[in-house]
């Protein structure tokens, strides 16, 4: 056989060329002898021989019948059990090579195959089993070629199958077939019935028959899926044995064996099961759309075996099962629509999740069940094919299958469905802008169903699973100690979270989220945030508890999710601020992954940002992170924080943690409106809940939620309108906190926003989007109304900031800033006004040419409320020169203000017409711009009043100055409002100020500040406000005098100032009194007398400019003197061009208007009788005492204006004039100005007050000298008033009661009233009456109102009487010597007029006081030396020669009674005789011998010379004698007798110093006889003269030595009678 098969071979060879094709038609000859050669059962033949068969078999030579005679060959020897490996061998090359094999040779090979599996040979049966599963994979692959072939052709639909109908299988193709064939018996095999096709199979086991199963279920589904009858099968035969299969495993429960029923049950068996659970595993994953229902079976049964009471490895094949699932997206999204969507199914979908959240939570409960971390997963036990017994599970390998489900699930679904919206968000945005107009809707059909229903699958899936996944996923991450498993749980949580965001589902999205914030922070925060709602989620009895039972809570519902809000923040304030933390590696992981959340998926999270901020807060809290500019937080442990544990690993994540807190609000930037709403509403209301928690505690507040305002209204500011108010809004609330830091940052936030909203290049830019302007600067204005100091100061920062900044653009907010930086108050602090005053200056120097002139008066009205207030006199100080700089502002840019005001004017006054009412504007019928200087005057006239002094002072000289500096500018009419609204109003708020002012002390201020005594009373002070306010109107008064009198009320304004001059100058202050009288001088333009050279000045008033402008103008600013000029000319065409225009020359001529003037002479008279009039009261009571320069001043005043109303000055007005001065000098000195005022007492000097009376009156009687004769009438009434002031020589006059002491007689300190020494006054006044008399002695006047009289009896009696009584020497001599003159004048003219007997009554006061003078009543001082006496005796022998030259002479013009008394005073003066009594001390007063002589000789002279015209002057003179002489006798008789009687005793003083004077007296008459001629004298007078010789001599005895030299004087004369005796009748005779 084998040579015939060589012969054939080489034939075919020979012959074909296509040799292997003629091999194989006749291949069954060729192999022949092979097959034989395997018959002789000789191994190394057999091997041979199956060699060369593979051999040919590999070159595909083999027909379909030497097949078939081949498997038969090898069947035998498998029976044989020979060459098992090679047979195996060649099985597979023969089926491999070539679809030669088919039917039942196939099915043959087959079977030889399994048989072999089945040997005893472990190498054999592995080898079969290998090949086994090769050969059902080739038939399966032929089947799948064949379908390639036939694609092309149209199949005959195949009629319908009938169940019985097994083995029809008529429609399939050959491959097909056998493939049928095949799979249908391994099923038969499985569920050990007989086969059909694969006859003489011995025996088969399960485990091997589900692999077959399985292997082709997974490797061919095209195959069941194309072909009906193969899909048959999977129904029919497939599902039915595997639930079958599966029945023990179902019953089985773990320890129920003491109680099982009698039947016996069988147990699990793990190869079985395991393989069973794979065949599911791929029926599920393939053909999971035939098998609907089946697979609903198979899902129930694989979470049931996940149930606790099944065997472990039960449970871990089952959690394997459901893993592999898990990885299948589709599929599960399928299961959702197929069960959980259908209305009576069994939520598989659900039921698994939460199966596999079940799973891992029994595995926690059950011990040592490990840990999911711990492990990396071994091989699956799935895999374990080999194992007939269930492998041991390692620890914790359950766990980490299951959570690699758990995460393969989220994974899929969340990619799947996010990739799907993704999808339809682009076609979305694409229709959008191709179709801006329309709303978006899915068009194509095609797509249709894909939308709507998509998404209801997508959202069912999520609300069935989210539940069992949270719970799963949480517990998972509690245990989880390591950084990747910890990263993976939480990326699940996150990816979960964002998708249910996507969706719109907010209950699951919340509590995702939750889940991830109480990871993030240490645990016992998690403990009490959420514990009341989503711990349930973990315990197994509630997984419904929050699952959607109905299809309408679908719908997003936020009540839910709101509660949890409201308890999670409630409860992390709660524990905010007790407890130490312990911060892990893991919080922070959980944290970085919410703050990924936030940054990722922001826009998904709509409400959660409750959640996610309030997380983030806390870890900020515990991290200690404080918010830095702009609201980034910066590392950096406050004091008072937490005592937080914080873990290196935390410490070096903080930088990073930090940044990604900064870059996810950064982020907000890309968020839509919507969700950058939300954002910010969650922040605000974070923030509400920080600020309850800091209310009324101390503790550092919670400053997370404003600073994270700030930076996402930073990093938002293009489109900052839409989140301003909400944003600003809040932060305004944040700045009332009570609580400073939380204020503090809030105001922080606030002024940053508003900074930077103003630098930010917006677009349109600012200066066109007036709206958004005053927005962004509307809450800085709020922030004035908060009352917090920390707050203001940061809202004027933030304005000094703006203004530095942005101070040229501010347009038309100005008013806006000007209000805030205005809105200050006096309860504020000094740090708040200054830092409000730095933004003022700021405006002032630098911005008030940019802002609109509107805005001027509101600068003006907010420079002055810094003045007003009291906190820090500097600013109120600075603040006026402020006003000053404005003014100069308004100066130097007046054109260009009033244009645009009237501009505005118009416009405003167009707007009022239309609503029809009127313009309502300060100061309204003045222009614009002289109403802002109106405003300018009013505030600094309020500052004028403040209670401050120097405020006041300031105020006051810059008002002033600038009234006087820029008035020109001032319509005419304004000036009216200027006078009365402005000045006047001033001038009425000082008077009533000053005279209501408080008259207490002021003790020092401020510590070392010392008052002087001058001002330190309120009252003082004020007084100094009303002299500066006083005088700056009298200036302006009279440097705008022309002006102001073409205004037409100039005289009531005049009339009006007089009053306040008047009410000044009666106020009881020196100070203001004196000065009201200064600007009293100041509105008369009283100057300086000027001398006669200087003719200027008269030039000048003749062309009729005022006198003014002779004293250089005085009116100009502080710092800005006018230039004084001495050219005359151009100063005159300066003031021209300056005023209107002066007015012509001419008697109209305001100065020369006599009713100004004469209203100012009732104003002075009423000044002066108020002042000098006495106090009417007791002393104690007294109140005021004008002061010394006062009166002087208000005097002085009189000359001046005297000059213009002297042409109708009367005899009343001259009696008006003679009580004030009367008054005026009889006021006495203080006694603190004594020593200023008064001379010392022995200069002879006046007061300049004095001088200024008698200058008055000079004034006066020169004016009457040169004027009419009816002036002269007044003579008598000068004299009247000079004569009362010489009485105050002697008399000084009472003021009042006041008691004065004199400053000779007393330490004026202790009086407090000091009388001035008015001598030097009376005795000027006197000298002025003699030399006037002198002028006017004979003037009618003067003789008719008896001038003369007065002048002797009124004023000279007195101090001629007084004598040494006087208060000065000097007093008494020039009375006399006054009397002297005025006599010398005067009696002639009396002698004169005698007839008129207009001086009768003239010559008694004379003779008295001659009396009273030679004869005074006062002793002459101990003290004067002899020639002193000398010289007063010498004046009393002038009176007496006046009297002996100008009166006795003329006797016969003069009444005899008063020569009568004459002669008797020359008597008595001559005798000098003394008081009867004397007592010690007067004994020693000297005699005045020489008048005694002078008098003696006088009488004698006109006793004896004169022709005695009358017998009765003779009969006086000898009268004289005869007493003088008698009285002599007796004198000298009872001296002798006393010395006898008195022995060696000496006599009384008083006795001898008689005697003496006798004898002088003697010795004199002796002398005045010898003189006298002889025939003058009486016979009877020598008798008596000679009868005293014996006296004389009897004295000779005396033993005074005194009396012996008188006694020797008064005989010496006595020798002229020694002579012869003549006749005696002749003696007797005469």
């Amino acid at each position: 056989a084998a040579e015939s098969g060589i012969v054939k071979i080489k034939t075919i060879a020979a012959r074909k060329t296509d040799i292997l094709a003629a091999l194989k038609e006749n291949s069954s000859e060729v192999v022949q002898p092979f097959l034989m050669g395997c018959g002789t059962k000789e191994p190394k033949i057999t091997q041979l021989c199956l060699a060369a068969i593979q051999r040919l078999m590999s070159h595909e030579v083999v027909s379909e019948a030497a097949a078939g005679n081949i498997i038969n060959m090898l069947w035998q020897l498998m029976e044989n059990g020979l060459e098992e490996l090679k047979l195996l061998q060649t099985v597979l090359v023969l089926l491999t090579t070539n679809t030669v094999v088919h039917d039942e040779v196939l099915s043959k090979a087959i079977v030889l195959c399994f048989r072999l599996h089945f040997t005893k040979d472990n190498i054999t049966n592995n080898t079969a089993a290998a090949t086994v599963r090769q050969v059902v994979t080739v038939v399966f692959e032929r089947m799948v070629a064949e379908d390639e072939r036939f694609k092309g052709i149209a199949e005959q639909p195949p009629p319908v199958q009938g169940n019985t109908n097994r083995r029809s299988v008529s429609t399939l193709r050959p491959s097909a077939k056998d493939a049928y064939m095949l799979f249908q018996d391994l099923c038969q095999l499985v569920n050990a019935d007989a086969p059909y096709w694969l006859v003489g199979m011995t025996e088969m086991t399960r485990t091997f028959g589900l692999e077959l199963l399985e292997s082709v279920l997974n490797d061919f589904p095209a195959v069941f899926l194309q072909h009906q009858e193969f899909s048959f099968l999977l129904k029919e035969r497939v599902c039915p044995l595997v639930i079958k299969l599966f029945s023990p495993n179902i019953k089985f429960r773990q320890g129920a064996g003491a109680a099982a029923p009698p039947a016996p049950v069988e147990k699990p068996y793990f190869p079985i099961c395991m393989r069973l659970l794979r065949v599911v595993s791929v029926l599920i994953k393939h053909f999971y759309s035939l098998l609907v229902t089946e697979c609903e079976i198979f899902l129930s049964l694989l979470v049931k075996f996940l149930d606790g009471e099944k065997p472990q490895w039960l449970r871990a094949v089952a959690v394997e099962s459901v893993h592999r699932l898990c990885v299948q997206p589709h599929l599960l999204c399928s299961f959702c629509q197929s069960y959980d969507m259908k209305q009576h199914s069994t939520k598989v979908f659900r039921d698994i999740v939460n199966a596999l959240g079940s799973f891992i939570q029994s595995l926690f409960i059950v011990p040592n069940a490990g840990n999911a971390a711990a492990v990396s997963a071994p091989a699956a036990s799935l895999e374990m094919l080999d194992k007939v017994e269930p492998p041991s599970i390692p620890e914790g390998y359950a766990m980490s299958v299951a959570f690699s489900a758990l995460l393969d699930l989220v994974r899929g679904i969340t990619s799947m469905i996010e990739r799907e919206l993704t999808t339809e968000e682009e076609a979305a945005a694409e229709f959008r802008e191709t179709h801006p107009e329309q709303e978006w809707k899915p068009e194509p059909v095609s797509i249709s169903f894909f939308f709507s229903g998509a998404h209801l699958v997508w959202e069912e899936m999520v609300n069935a699973s989210w539940c069992g996944l949270l719970a799963a996923l949480s517990l998972l991450l509690d245990a989880s100690t390591d950084e990747a498993a910890t990263e993976n749980i939480l990326k699940a949580e996150m990816t979960m979270a964002s998708l249910c965001g996507r969706l719109g589902l907010v209950t699951p999205r919340d509590a995702f989220i939750t889940a991830i914030c109480k990871a993030s922070l240490p645990p016992h925060y998690a403990l009490t945030v959420l514990s009341s709602n989503t711990s349930n989620l973990s315990s197994k009895g509630s997984h419904t508890q929050f699952l959607p039972t109905q299809r309408d809570n679908l719908k997003p519902t936020t009540v839910c999710s709101q509660q949890i809000q409201k308890v999670f923040l409630k409860a992390c304030l709660r524990v905010l601020q007790s407890i130490a933390e312990v911060l892990t590696a893991k919080n922070i992981q959980c944290m970085r992954t919410l703050l990924n959340l936030a940054h990722c998926h922001g826009a998904v999270l709509g409400t959660s940002w409750q959640l996610v901020l309030a997380t983030l807060q806390h870890l900020v809290w515990i991290l200690g992170l404080k918010p830095a500019v702009g609201g980034a937080l910066k590392p950096g442990r406050a004091v008072e924080g937490p005592s937080t544990v914080l873990t290196t690993a935390v410490m070096t994540d903080l930088p990073v943690i930090s940044n990604i807190l900064s870059r996810l609000f950064e982020s907000s930037q890309y968020l839509d409106d919507v969700s950058l709403h939300h954002l910010i509403n969650a922040l605000c209301s974070l923030s509400l809940e920080a600020m309850e928690m800091a209310y009324g505690n101390n503790k550092e507040p919670s400053l997370f939620a404003v600073a994270k305002l700030l930076e996402t209204g930073l990093v938002n500011m293009d489109r900052i309108e839409i989140l301003w108010r909400p944003l600003t809004g809040h932060l305004l609330e944040v700045c009332q906190h009570p609580n400073s830091r939380m204020r503090e940052w809030g105001a922080e936030a606030l002024t940053a926003l508003i900074k930077a909203g103003l630098s930010y290049k917006h677009n349109p830019p600012l200066a066109q989007n007036q709206r958004l302007q005053l927005l962004l600067l509307n809450p800085l204005k709020e922030l004035s109304n908060v009352l917090h100091a920390d707050i203001r100061q940061k809202q004027l920062e933030c304005v000094l900031q703006i203004l530095q900044s942005q101070g040229d653009s501010l347009g038309p907010a100005w008013p806006l800033v000007l209000g805030v930086i205005g809105a200050i108050r006096n309860d504020q602090g000094e740090s708040l006004i200054r830092t409000a005053f730095q933004c003022l200056q700021l405006v002032v120097t630098d911005f008030l040419p940019t802002m609109p002139c509107t805005c001027l008066q509101i600068v003006v009205d907010v420079a002055g409320s810094f003045g007003l207030q009291n906190q820090e006199l500097n600013i109120s100080l600075t603040s006026i020169g402020l006003l000053w700089n404005i003014s100069d502002y308004f100066f130097q840019r007046g054109e260009a203000i009033t244009q645009e005001l009237e501009r505005e004017e118009e416009a405003l006054q167009k707007q009022a017409l239309e609503k029809g009412e009127t313009l309502n504007r300060p100061f309204h019928p003045a222009p614009p711009f002289d109403c802002l200087w109106l405003c300018l005057y009013a505030k600094l006239g309020e500052l004028c009043v403040d209670p401050r002094p120097a405020v006041r002072k300031s105020a006051g000289q810059t008002l002033f100055s600038t009234i006087a500096a820029h008035g020109t500018l001032l319509q005419q009419p304004t000036w009216h409002i200027v006078v009365w609204k402005v000045l006047f109003q001033l001038l009425d708020c000082v008077r009533t100020s000053s005279t209501t002012a408080d008259k207490e002390k002021i003790e020092s201020g401020g510590g070392n500040i010392l008052i002087h005594h001058s001002r330190d009373t309120a009252e003082k002070q004020w007084a100094e406000t009303w002299v500066l306010t006083l005088a700056g109107v009298a200036r302006i008064f009279n440097t705008r005098r022309y002006l102001l009198q073409q205004l037409g009320d100039f005289f009531e304004a005049w009339e009006v100032l007089l009053n306040h001059i008047q009410s000044a100058a009666l106020s009881k202050n020196n100070e203001v009194s004196l000065a009201a009288l200064k600007s009293f001088q100041e509105i008369l333009q009283i100057v300086t007398p000027v001398k006669d050279s200087d003719k200027a000045g008269d030039a000048l008033a003749a062309m009729g400019v005022p006198p003014v402008l002779i004293d250089p103008l005085s009116a100009s600013g502080p710092g800005r003197p006018l230039v004084r000029s001495d050219s005359l000319v151009e100063r005159l065409t300066r003031y021209n061009g300056a005023e209107l225009q002066a007015p012509p020359p001419g008697e109209e001529s305001a100065l020369e208007d006599s009713t100004l003037w004469w209203s100012a002479w009732n104003t002075w008279y009423r000044a002066g009788t108020e002042s000098t009039r006495p106090p009417s009261g007791p002393a104690e009571k007294l109140a005021f005492i004008p002061s010394q320069p006062f009166l002087t001043a208000l005097i002085q005043i009189f000359p001046a204006l005297y000059q213009h109303i002297k042409a109708n000055f009367s005899m009343d007005d001259l009696k008006k004039l003679g009580v004030i001065l009367h008054g005026a000098v009889s006021v006495p000195i203080s006694s603190d100005a004594s020593p200023f005022i008064l001379p010392s007492y022995t200069e002879a000097t006046l007061t300049s007050l004095q001088e200024a009376v008698l200058t008055a009156l000079d004034v006066l009687q020169k004016a009457i000298c040169v004027g009419p004769e009816n002036l002269q009438v007044m003579y008598p009434a000068i004299f009247e008033q000079l004569l009362l002031f010489v009485e105050f020589s002697c008399k000084p006059p009472q003021y009042g009661r006041v008691e004065t002491k004199h400053v000779a007689n007393a330490k004026y300190n202790q009086a407090e009233w000091v009388a001035l020494n008015y001598v030097p006054f009376a005795e000027r006044s006197l000298e002025v009456v003699v030399d006037l008399y002198h002028k006017t002695a004979c003037h009618k006047a003067v003789i008719n109102e008896k001038v003369l009289q007065n002048i002797i009896k009124k004023t000279l009696r007195m101090p001629l009487g007084l004598k040494y009584a006087c208060p000065s020497e000097s007093t008494w001599k020039l009375a006399v010597s006054s009397l002297l003159k005025v006599l010398s004048i005067g009696l002639p003219v009396a002698r004169q007029h005698a007839s008129s007997g207009k001086f009768d009554t003239m010559w008694p006061e004379l003779a008295n006081a001659f009396e009273d003078f030679l004869f005074t009543k006062s002793s002459p001082p101990d003290n004067l030396s002899i020639q002193e006496f000398q010289q007063n005796e010498s004046i009393d022998v002038e009176v007496v020669q006046l009297i002996s030259t100008e009166i006795l002479p003329f006797a016969n013009f003069i009444p005899k009674d008063f020569v009568g008394q004459i002669m008797a005073m020359l008597n008595k003066g001559s005798i000098h005789s003394q008081a009867p009594s004397f007592t010690e001390a007067e004994i020693d007063v000297r005699m005045r011998e020489e008048f005694s002589k002078v008098c003696f000789e006088t009488l004698l002279q006109f006793s004896f010379s004169n022709k005695v015209s009358t017998p009765q002057e003779g009969y006086i003179s000898r009268m004289a004698l005869s007493v003088l002489l008698k009285r002599a006798q007796d004198v000298l008789r009872r001296y002798v007798e006393d010395e006898r009687l008195s022995g060696r005793c000496p006599l009384p003083r008083q006795q001898v110093t008689e005697i003496i004077f006798v004898l002088k007296a003697i010795s004199t008459l002796m002398d005045s006889l010898k003189k006298t001629l002889p025939e003058n004298v009486d016979g009877n007078t020598w008798a008596q003269v000679i009868a005293l010789y014996p006296a004389l001599v009897e004295c000779i005895t005396c033993s005074s030595s005194e009396v012996s030299a008188a006694l020797k004087e008064a005989l010496g004369p006595f020798k002229d009678f020694m002579q012869p005796p003549i006749s005696k009748v002749q003696n007797g005779e005469s």
